[in-house]
């Protein structure tokens, strides 16, 4: 099975995921049993749409190409990039997910749902369980209804990781990027730190990168074979990817310009682009819009969240964000001054850079730590780097217009070149309205798409064959597996076993009881609270409690399936409120 057959069944299966999640909770059937059912019906449409000639044939089978695979992955890139797969893949498979935002929000508003059958606006100080996309959560419903578990949500980064490369040569060759260029950035862009620490975890920020690459993949496919059907995918796949977080829609301008001209193909079978149409909306961000609308009058939800997550000042974002992005990833893989830089890098700058910062964005923006974790690591320093290196190569040969060219392409040269132009633009609207923390993770999706700009021309050619070009990126898959192996989440090393051992031996080293301590907390947070659960009767099916937003409730909820957790407030619930809410024993 060729990559691009891989990356249509990873689109249909979770545009089946998220109907099916809306359309379960739309009728209150969000169990095991509503899922069988509607996975037979579709089958059955899907056989006679087929039938009719409304969906297009396409060859799915596997048929795998052994020789083919052996000879590439022999090859020094891609045997780079099969051994840190697999590393990740044995980090998801040792470790149960501890990434903060799956384990404080993101699990729990699908336990809630499955507790209640059906999606509704969840009770809780941690308002994000009912104002962010839930791409990702209907992609986990299945897992955790099937298995009550939360040890397989890692696939959903895991298989899409893997689809990376290919779908990745496929695009920037579309566009105008040489071959070889290509071929050497569809290896290194999947060893930035977001994409490679995400790809074990149940983070949402890397996930929805194959979205965006093979929205503007089947877009381009379409101006070549004008088949409606290239087209329909292209759509999905970007309205998934604004389901799976918001903050994506800029990058829908890059897709907007790419496909208008095209619009007569949709014209051929207007019963197929209806239905499209219609899967389009629900697996986009959508329906989270309408809801936060009827909610609380916001459609991003922003206006209930705490301050600093919404730009005040936009002039301030423009510049603020991009300052922050190479703050964030310029930052080394071992950084063991992270401490003294959060308590005193703002100092370092002048007031009237440091003010404005402060007013606009959340708290601790400027923090950095010892070492990158998926909750907060970018793309990291190698691959910025190169990313660097090559935009500059490219901008000091500008004059050189014959150098300048790109391959031959199916586009005209103004569509071809705003569709280049326009992630930057997005990049730029995401900067005016957000003032949120950690954005090298945030835009993870971005990274793709702002690449094809910086690498057109015969000169990149020339680039990548250049000896100190290998050498900085054999050095970016080298500090890749130290990274990879020393994460705190899921270390591939002795970690705990090997400190201990130096604790003992340099009881006053700072460093070495800051790196324990680190290692200690995060193998115990994907159950935080095992010993207050321990105290709490058995056959109890709500557990109150009473805590901060960011406070983690996911060890009440285990076993997944047994009881549910029930969040207090201090003001609005008094005894009669509680007692009416079954609520016999709580936790503050």
């Amino acid at each position: 099975m060729s990559s691009v057959a891989a990356v249509k069944i990873w689109i249909w299966l979770s545009v089946f995921a998220t109907c099916a999640g809306w359309m379960l909770s739309f009728f209150g059937s969000l169990r095991l049993l509503g899922y069988i059912v509607l996975t037979v019906v579709t089958l059955i449409a899907f056989s006679e749409l087929r039938n009719r000639g409304l969906i297009e044939r396409g060859n799915l089978r596997f048929n795998w190409n052994w020789p083919k695979l052996r000879r590439r992955f022999v090859r020094p890139f891609p045997l780079m990039f099969l051994a840190l797969a697999l590393l990740a893949l044995l980090g998801g498979v040792l470790y149960p997910p501890t990434n903060h935002t799956g384990l404080s929000y993101r699990i729990p508003r699908v336990l809630n749902w499955m507790d209640a059958t059906q999606w509704h606006w969840i009770y809780a100080p941690n308002i994000r369980m009912n104002t962010r996309a839930c791409g990702i959560e209907w992609l986990s419903a299945p897992l955790l209804i099937l298995f009550k578990s939360d040890r397989a949500l890692f696939l959903l980064n895991f298989l899409p990781y893997l689809l990376l490369p290919g779908m990745l040569f496929s695009m920037l060759t579309r566009l105008g990027v040489r071959a070889r260029v290509a071929w050497s950035w569809m290896w290194v862009m999947p060893t930035g730190y977001v994409f490679l620490l995400q790809a074990g975890s149940a983070g949402n920020d890397a996930f929805p990168a194959i979205y965006a690459i093979a929205a503007i993949d089947f877009a381009a496919r379409a101006w070549t074979s004008r088949r409606a059907g290239d087209l329909w995918l292209s759509g999905l796949a970007l309205a998934l990817l604004t389901g799976a977080k918001a903050s994506n829609l800029p990058l829908c301008l890059m897709w907007v310009i790419l496909i208008t001209p095209l619009w007569r193909v949709l014209r051929e079978k207007p019963i197929g682009a209806s239905i499209a149409v219609v899967l389009i909306i629900l697996v986009s961000v959508v329906p989270t819009i309408l809801l936060n609308l009827f909610y609380c009058g916001s459609w991003s939800g922003l206006k209930i969240e705490k301050p600093g997550m919404d730009m005040n000042n936009p002039f301030v974002g423009l510049w603020g964000n991009p300052l922050l992005l190479l703050v964030n990833n310029l930052c080394p893989p071992f950084f063991p001054i992270a401490s003294w830089w959060n308590q005193h890098s703002l100092e370092l700058l002048p007031g009237f850079v440091r003010q404005p910062l402060v007013n606009n964005f959340e708290t601790t923006f400027q923090y950095l730590w010892e070492i990158p974790t998926e909750d907060w690591a970018g793309i990291g320093p190698g691959v910025t780097i190169l990313m660097l290196i090559a935009g500059g190569w490219t901008l000091a040969r500008l004059r050189h217009r014959d150098k300048m060219q790109p391959l031959a392409t199916p586009f005209p040269p103004l569509v071809w070149k705003l569709t280049l132009l326009a992630p930057w633009i997005g990049l730029a609207a995401y900067c005016v309205k957000s003032g949120m923390v950690t954005p090298g993770r945030l835009i993870a999706p971005y990274y793709p798409l702002l690449l094809p700009a910086l690498l057109i021309g015969a000169n990149q050619s020339t680039l990548v064959r250049k000896s100190w070009w290998r050498g900085l990126t054999w050095l970016t898959f080298l500090t890749a597996f130290f990274v990879l192996i020393v994460t705190p989440p899921r270390p591939l090393w002795p970690a705990k076993t090997i400190l201990t051992k130096l604790q003992s031996s340099y009881p006053d080293s700072r460093l070495i009881n800051r790196a324990l301590a680190t290692y200690t907390a995060y193998s115990a947070r994907h159950d935080p609270l095992a010993e207050v659960r321990a105290m709490l009767p058995p056959d109890l099916k709500v557990v109150g409690m009473l805590a901060g937003p960011d406070d983690l409730d996911i060890s009440l909820w285990r076993p997944f399936g047994t009881r549910r957790v029930a969040h207090l407030g201090v003001r609005e619930d008094g005894f009669d409120q509680i007692k009416a809410r079954q609520i016999t024993y709580a936790v503050v």
